[in-house]
């Protein structure tokens, strides 16, 4: 395959895999705070608040173990077999969770929620995918440019459920069936079949013995994990709560918060273009710049007015998107050969979907107090993991040098 065909069609991959992750998230709402009665929130007689908050996190839980899991198991079992299962099997997951819908089954819905998390945690196996087959300034490149197709789903999925939602409240839902079967079929089409792996461990073994979380053992991983947990929570404590931020300070409505949140994700994206470009100097120290500067931009939005915060959050996508195009790529030159590029994508997308479970729980505590608190510590968290990132830096090049 060419290699200009393989990058689009990964980018593609995960353009269309986010979508359908990103759909639900403006139906829900409505369903459980809108005031109307139905079989979804008044399940067991509990508080249509509480049955919306595990509505909410049951779908990232599921995402954080499949993260976890899924890059490794495509390590064992080859990436287009991993791609096609989770496809299709988060296909089934949104059509099981239209019937939930329709026939208000509670416990239906939470399960195909979870089930669709767990089989929609393959955005690890499609940077495995680039590092494989890439090298050098085109993988960095590649990984870049999958990076803004990752953004523009979650761009794409909310805006394409408002339009569709007119057309009845289960029909998004078919729209990420559709869309998840394209991706199937992309992947049956686009990537050759892969040589059987002569290994013989069973498909419960890889999951239990090596999952990305495994990789945690080595002192050189777990310094990697703690540096991008830290990073990740800062900038999931600014993606969750800036749009609360808006209500608050500029009085902003739903339209609002969405015109924002596009042009924020649209310069994201932009940027990602040219982020992946070759430069000189050592990655670590460049991304600790990039970090110090997503840090500095989210505490100013913490002190901001209305105007001048919403800038930040605009801008704020310039330097992360510099961020991601450096880390992943590094840790795919330095591990991936050692451990295995799925365990280690894995590693760094679970970090993201812990993180978003972490200030999810902070921040509902926080945000009692003042939404600020939470964009500050976001900020704080960020600043510290780039402080950190230079003892890092230093120790991966004695060890290289030694």
């Amino acid at each position: 395959m060419k290699t200009s065909l393989f990058i689009f069609s990964a980018c593609l991959l995960a353009l269309l895999s986010t979508i359908g992750a990103a759909l639900p998230y403006p139906i829900l709402p409505p369903l459980f705070a809108a005031g109307a009665t139905n079989g979804l929130n008044t399940f067991l007689g509990l508080p249509p608040k509480l049955l919306f908050g595990l509505a909410l996190t049951i779908n990232p839980i599921g995402l954080l173990i499949g993260s976890a899991l899924l890059g490794p198991m495509s390590d064992r079992y080859g990436r287009r077999p991993v791609l096609l299962i989770t496809a299709v099997g988060a296909a089934i997951g949104h059509a099981v969770t239209a019937a939930a819908l329709l026939i208000e089954n509670y416990p239906l819905f939470i399960i195909a929620r979870f089930v669709t998390g767990l089989l929609e945690g393959s955005g690890s196996v499609a940077r495995a995918l680039l590092a494989d087959r890439l090298e050098g300034d085109l993988r960095r490149k590649a990984l870049s440019w999958l990076n803004g197709a990752f953004y523009m789903g979650w761009l794409a999925g909310p805006l394409l459920a408002g339009a569709t939602l007119q057309f009845g409240i289960t029909t998004p839902f078919w729209v990420a069936v559709a869309a998840l079967l394209l991706v199937a079929a992309l992947v049956a089409i686009t990537l050759p079949k892969e040589a059987p792996s002569d290994a013989t461990t069973s498909w419960w073994q890889v999951a239990r013995h090596r999952h990305a979380l495994n990789l945690l053992r080595e002192p050189d991983l777990r310094s990697l994990f703690i540096i991008t947990l830290a990073y990740t929570c800062g900038v999931t404590g600014f993606y969750e709560f800036y749009p609360l931020w808006l209500v608050e300070v500029p009085g902003y409505g739903a339209q609002g918060i969405a015109w924002t949140t596009a042009a924020m994700c649209a310069v994201m994206t932009a940027t990602t273009i040219v982020a992946g470009r070759p430069f000189q100097g050592e990655p670590l120290l460049r991304a600790r710049r990039y970090a110090f500067a997503v840090a500095a931009i989210i505490a100013a939005l913490a002190a901001s007015n209305a105007t001048f915060g919403i800038l930040c959050i605009v801008l704020y996508g310039i330097p992360h998107s510099f961020y991601n195009a450096i880390v992943p790529n590094y840790c795919a030159e330095r591990f991936g050969g050692a451990h295995g590029q799925g365990a280690v994508m894995g590693l760094i997308s679970t970090t993201f979907c812990l993180a978003n479970i972490i200030m999810a729980l902070v921040g509902a505590v926080l945000t009692l107090i003042d939404t600020r608190l939470i964009l500050l510590l976001g900020a704080a968290l960020t600043a510290w993991s780039a402080w950190r990132m230079l003892s890092w830096h230093h120790s991966m090049h004695t060890e290289v040098t030694a």
